[in-house]
């Protein structure tokens, strides 16, 4: 694959996003080029393409599998690991919004639901301590959304996704 200027500038700014998603440049660097390359690559291809160390590598790559994001295979007459992203968008997405929630949210509930524990008992200010509890239930009460959506099948996810917020009609409408 060639690094054209458009394929070098998807690849840097991938690598800025991952940065801002909590992952380090490098490894979003690598997704980005699996995730646009059309063939698997080996890790020796990703060192030689992006400039980057074996290292460096190795442990990007055992990340992204870690996340989901990426997987090996073999090739006949090959001892050499052969990478490539997800290829379904859908899958990949959802990929990246379930590993965000485990590192990211949902230890923040576990948090929150312990700091609300305590605040019942330690003699937290009542006002102090209901701001708590209506972060923890506004937060929980985002997160079983989450999940029940996670748990549809996949064409109920694209018709919600595709009807968006033209769902508002048939809401009720708020007073405030």
């Amino acid at each position: 694959m060639r690094l054209t200027k458009s394929v070098q500038d998807f690849i840097l700014h991938w690598g800025d996003m991952g940065a801002k998603w909590g992952t380090n440049r490098s490894v979003a660097q690598i997704h980005a080029l699996l995730h646009i390359c059309p063939d698997p690559l080996t890790a020796d291809e990703i060192c030689e393409t992006l400039n980057l160390a074996r290292s460096n590598v190795s442990n990007g790559l055992k990340e992204l599998q870690s996340l989901k994001m990426v997987t090996s295979q073999r090739q006949l007459g090959d001892r050499r690991d052969h990478f490539t992203s997800v290829r379904d968008m859908f899958d990949l997405v959802r990929a990246v919004i379930e590993s965000r929630r485990e590192r990211e949210y949902a230890p923040t509930l576990e948090a929150l639901s312990g700091v609300v524990a305590q605040a019942q008992e330690d003699g937290t200010e009542a006002k102090v301590r209901d701001r708590m509890v209506e972060t923890l239930e506004t937060m929980q009460m985002f997160d079983d959304w989450y999940k029940e959506v996670r748990d549809l099948p996949r064409g109920t996810q694209l018709a919600a996704l595709k009807l968006g917020a033209k769902i508002a009609r048939f809401l009720p409408k708020s007073k405030s």
